[in-house]
């Protein structure tokens, strides 16, 4: 059975690369928006690190899981940001390091700040051909590798993004070079990367001195591909503490019900320390052989993140 459900998984990875979105989606964006615009570097008023973990569709062998770990600072009293990202995300046989160095230049622009940024990444792709099954020899196909391969890419990007003390919105297009990615030698080019351009947005509205609601949306869109959409709200409570509820827009055509809705809750455990967790119910047909999904995070930040009174993103909840 764990046989059948890893081809399963690589055949729904071979249509990914090809139709649909190539790059993995996390429910905690907003805490992740470095890795999707190289303009968020530099936009809080604090270096902070987060640390996040996703296990997607629990209990399906092959399913997709990611670590990740981003940085980002501001330099010269907010004018420029920098930032870096790292994350191995696993899929069926497939295994990927990506590493993205991001710097932005930031204006001042009305009651806010508008970041200019641009990034470059190096990305390693290997798969393990060992772990897949086959109805007769795989010896006696030699489109088949025996073992594992790999190769590097190289790709660059850019992105906008602009907050205020009430909102934030960005677009970008973190890579935009569209490089082979087949693992075979032959001069006929199967699959390429393809551009992805997301655009993001949230507003804060104070409802009193204790409580505010925060609607935060990503739009996720690749060359034909159908367009993926998570729009979140969540509540925030004394600035400390934070629940929230997320629905995906995509899974598959067929029942039309999106991809998944998502519970998130969170706390500012010290001045400098947040914890997040989200769990994931999926609504596509893949819920009948999952228990959905999970994401952690761990944000810290240093210095000044507990100062309050910012014209930038509050580095604890926005």
């Amino acid at each position: 059975m764990k046989n059948i459900i890893t081809t399963i998984i690589f055949c729904t990875l071979a249509a990914a690369v090809l139709h649909a979105q190539q790059q993995p989606h996390n429910t905690q964006f907003m805490y992740y928006k470095l890795g999707y615009n190289p303009g968020f570097a530099g936009s809080q008023d604090a270096p902070c690190v987060t640390c996040i973990y996703r296990q997607q569709w629990l209990g399906l062998d092959g399913a997709p899981s990611m670590a990740i770990a981003t940085f980002n600072m501001p330099l010269n009293n907010q004018r420029v940001g920098i930032g870096a990202n790292l994350y191995r995300h696993t899929i069926g046989i497939t295994t990927m390091y990506n590493a993205d160095l991001a710097y932005s230049y930031r204006v001042r622009l009305g009651r806010g700040m508008l970041g200019l940024g641009i990034q470059g990444s190096l990305r390693s792709m290997e798969q393990d051909f060992a772990k897949t099954s086959a109805t007769q020899p795989k010896e006696q196909d030699g489109s088949i590798p025996g073992g594992s391969s790999s190769k590097f890419l190289f790709n660059f990007g850019t992105g906008l993004y602009y907050n205020s003390d009430k909102f934030y919105v960005g677009l970008s297009a973190p890579r935009l070079l569209e490089n082979n990615i087949d693992f075979t030698d032959s001069d006929i080019i199967i699959s390429r990367e393809v551009q992805h351009f997301y655009l993001m947005g949230g507003v804060t509205f104070q409802l009193n001195d204790n409580l505010a609601l925060k609607p935060q949306a990503l739009l996720k869109h690749a060359s034909k591909a159908p367009v993926d959409f998570d729009a979140n709200v969540s509540l925030l409570v004394q600035n400390r503490y934070v629940a929230g509820v997320t629905y995906r827009l995509g899974g598959n055509k067929e029942n039309g019900n999106g991809e998944s809705i998502d519970l998130l809750v969170g706390a500012q455990l010290t001045p400098s320390l947040m914890f997040t967790f989200s769990y994931d119910y999926t609504l596509s047909d893949i819920k009948g052989y999952s228990n959905g999904s999970i994401e952690a995070s761990i944000r810290y930040c240093i210095g000044k993140g507990s100062e309050e009174g910012k014209e930038y993103d509050n580095p604890r909840f926005f």
